[in-house]
């Protein structure tokens, strides 16, 4: 900022400073305006993204509209799930049936004979885990089409060392050890249930030259893991009846029995559980809720941003923005469009949607649930119909805008670019402005030093004279 020289100006009374102070803020104002029409612009940058953000909402709302699943939603109820309960994926055709279970799916689970002494070290050798299917008449074992695990036991590994080692080999059961009065014991257990998720447990000692030969069962050494191991649990299917047929699984989930309908058995029953799957069109009027919804919101926003008050001669921001309104009336003329391809129905207002004064949609839920109930297909024609042109339903010509309206070229992303364009344009015009107003403020002060300089110049010359005047008048007398 330029700076006053000399007092001489001051000294005759003028208050130099707040003269060009003055002056350079008149020179100011019109910086006003360019602030004020950039707060503006950022105003309608942050507006304009608000508005993508719900017509984004919109088009997703539209998408589940157009999406089958959203329209084949069925229900499921179990006449007591704490014993059965079901469920069923889109699309099931309504069906009733009867469950009854028997008996629920079973891991296999073992434990050894009890270890003495505790924490001693049980002797080198290897142990084989192997998945498979137990027969009980005779007593046989079947292996799955898994291979066999072999775990290395050292000669100084006690038996949580090999709980450890078991639980760490991914051979398909889980360990832990049991201690009572008697010693330790080796507890196995398969990680999942079913008759062929059963499991075999072999040793062989450091002499031994094969799983499984004669030695591995004297109670000595390694061998003493499988020597008078009890089955505790044996591995089973869930039994199950549905309609009186006897069924089976693997686990308590039945998901292949019932075409769509997967049930699930929590408890054995003592009176047959009646499952129903029907029709659900709650899912369907939540989706076209949240459509209305969306379009609501994004109809009040650019009602508020582009109107006039006469009460108070106020605009709203983009009051006037051709664009604004544009965007305003794609959404309404699509909301507004007659569709050849709804069957019984052509317009929202056919299922109970109207439009209200002011723009806003309103859903009379009774008619929507009447259309549903009697022509569902219609209804879902209405808008999800994929004819092409005008034979498109209402729901896949809002996503098809709104999709438009969203891309890399679309509108907000050339809105968004003339708007950073004004707004940088106008940072270049205030800092232009600026550095006007900085060499305006320099050329003023310079003139008042200028002014300043001549000022004292002349009251110095003045008080000369008026010196030589008393000193005249004095020798004068």
């Amino acid at each position: 900022m330029a700076t006053i020289s000399s007092p001489g100006l001051a000294t005759n009374g003028l208050d130099v400073k707040s003269i060009i102070k003055e002056l350079v803020a008149l020179e100011k104002r019109p910086l006003a305006s360019l602030q004020l029409q950039a707060a503006t612009v950022s105003t309608k940058i942050s507006a304009y993204g608000q508005i993508k953000s719900l017509v984004s909402a919109l088009g997703d709302a539209a998408g589940k509209l157009t999406s089958l699943t959203g329209w084949n939603g069925v229900s499921t109820s179990s006449s007591d799930s704490k014993y059965v309960s079901a469920t069923a994926i889109g699309g099931t055709l309504p069906t009733t049936f009867s469950v009854e279970v028997q008996s629920l799916a079973k891991a296999q689970a073992t434990a050894s004979a009890a270890l003495l002494p505790v924490g001693g070290a049980l002797g080198a050798g290897t142990i084989r885990l192997e998945l498979g299917k137990w027969s009980v008449a005779p007593a046989s074992f079947t292996p799955g089409s898994g291979q066999p695990v072999d775990i290395t036991i050292s000669a100084s590994d006690t038996l949580t060392d090999v709980a450890s080692k078991i639980n760490g080999s991914n051979g398909g059961v889980t360990a832990s050890i049991l201690s009572d009065a008697s010693g330790e014991r080796l507890l196995l257990r398969s990680k999942t249930t079913g008759e062929e998720a059963g499991f075999r447990l072999s040793v062989m000692e450091g002499g031994d030259t094969d799983i499984g030969s004669a030695g591995n069962t004297d109670a000595t050494g390694l061998s003493r893991l499988v020597a008078g191991t009890l089955v505790t649990q044996a591995a089973a299917d869930a039994k199950a009846t549905v309609n009186g047929i006897a069924v089976s699984s693997a686990t308590n989930t039945f998901a292949t029995t019932i075409s769509g309908v997967t049930f699930k058995a929590e408890q054995v029953t003592t009176a047959p559980i009646e499952i129903a799957v029907g029709k659900d069109d709650t899912a369907i009027q939540a989706n076209i809720a949240e459509f209305v919804k969306a379009y609501n919101a994004i109809n009040q926003l650019l009602q508020d941003a582009t109107k006039y008050d006469s009460k108070t001669n106020s605009a709203g921001l983009l009051q006037g923005d051709s664009t604004a309104v544009a965007l305003q009336n794609s959404l309404r003329n699509a909301i507004q469009s007659v569709t050849s391809g709804g069957g019984a129905f052509k317009r929202l207002a056919d299922v109970g949607i109207t439009q209200q004064l002011g723009g806003d949609l309103a859903v009379d839920s009774t008619k929507l649930s009447k259309a549903l109930a009697e022509k569902p297909d219609d209804v879902k024609n209405l808008f999800r119909n994929t004819g092409g042109g005008s034979a498109n339903g209402l729901a896949v010509q809002l996503k098809a805008l709104t999709t438009n309206l969203l891309s890399t070229d679309g509108f907000f992303k050339s809105k968004d670019d003339t708007l950073q364009l004004n707004l940088k344009r106008n940072g270049l015009d205030q800092a232009r402005f600026n550095d006007r107003v900085d060499a305006f403020e320099k050329r003023i002060t310079a003139r008042y030093n200028a002014l300043d300089t001549q000022m004292s110049t002349l009251n110095g010359l003045n008080a000369y004279i008026s010196q030589q005047v008393t000193t005249w008048n004095k020798s004068n007398n």
